[in-house]
């Protein structure tokens, strides 16, 4: 069996890997970090250029959209002219309309693009609880459902590339706000006196209750950051969103609000922190 090339080994590349070898396929890594590619087990990759020469599908779990192009334009560029199509799967939150003109200049008959951004925290993903937002060439994803399937078993397809992103955005902002919303009332009920962890408990059996609760909820009490999904990772993705808006001349004050706090934690240093600090900014302001 062909590996799947995984270009990009951090928190969701590392997930999506073991998804894939959970499922019985083997993969290669790629990273400018050697150590992170490593970590995946098997052997290595040493470029991209390897990625193109010994794969037939490539998971794309790079930090942004340039990345994603640049990662594009090199197996494009090294694919060897006899080699049948290679399929890329991006599974990288980003630029909705630059996905969309990356898709369209593609050579179908060298490189398939699969939009899939994942919903869901690198740990969902690992436990196959996270949602596939598939965007682009329907043939294209089902010549690849065995790899769609093994990271995303849950997924939606919502049309052509771009669209996936877009949801992906939309959803985000919806995330970010509930955790904001779930990290003030944890640092409120804390300053009134109540024991955060005795409230977080309420809190679920309340009709205030989201699943923000399950994932994020028990990091902010303990203080436990340990990345999942990380404040600068949060922070491209809002800048995005702040970006569309503007564009579509919407104004988004929650997702402005949110963006402000976010920054906060990377004036104070907890870039690489999971998401859930924001509780620490919230206390901050207190």
């Amino acid at each position: 069996m062909t590996p799947v090339g995984i270009i990009g080994c951090g928190l969701m590349g590392s997930a999506c890997a073991a998804r894939l070898k959970a499922a019985g396929i083997t993969v290669t890594g790629y990273d400018i970090d050697p150590v992170k590619a490593a970590a995946l087990g098997g052997a290595p990759a040493s470029s991209i250029a390897d990625i193109a020469r010994g794969c037939r599908t490539v998971v794309l779990a790079v930090f942004d959209t340039r990345q994603v192009e640049n990662a594009i334009d090199a197996l494009l560029a090294a694919l060897p002219a006899e080699a049948p199509p290679l399929t890329a799967v991006c599974v990288s939150t980003c630029d909705p309309d630059r996905i969309t003109t990356l898709a369209a200049r593609l050579p179908a008959e060298r490189l398939r693009f699969v939009e899939m951004p994942v919903s869901g925290t690198s740990d969902q993903t690992a436990r196959g609880d996270a949602l596939g937002l598939v965007g682009g060439d329907p043939a294209a994803a089902d010549a690849v459902k065995d790899v769609l399937d093994a990271i995303c078993p849950r997924r939606h397809h919502l049309g052509a590339a771009g669209n996936g992103g877009r949801a992906k955005l939309a959803i985000n902002l919806i995330l970010g706000v509930n955790r904001a919303a779930l990290a003030e009332g944890l640092a409120f009920a804390e300053r009134m006196g109540l024991d955060p962890a005795a409230f977080l408990g309420v809190a679920k059996d309340s009709a205030a209750y989201s699943q923000i609760m399950d994932v994020k909820g028990r990091k902010m009490v303990d203080g436990d950051f340990t990345p999942h999904g990380k404040i600068a990772q949060t922070l491209k993705d809002f800048r995005l969103m702040l970006e569309q808006a503007e564009k579509l001349r919407q104004g988004l004050p929650l997702a402005s609000t949110y963006t402000d706090i976010v920054e906060g934690c990377m004036k104070a240093g907890e870039a690489e922190f999971d998401n859930a600090a924001v509780i620490r900014e919230i206390r901050r302001r207190g």
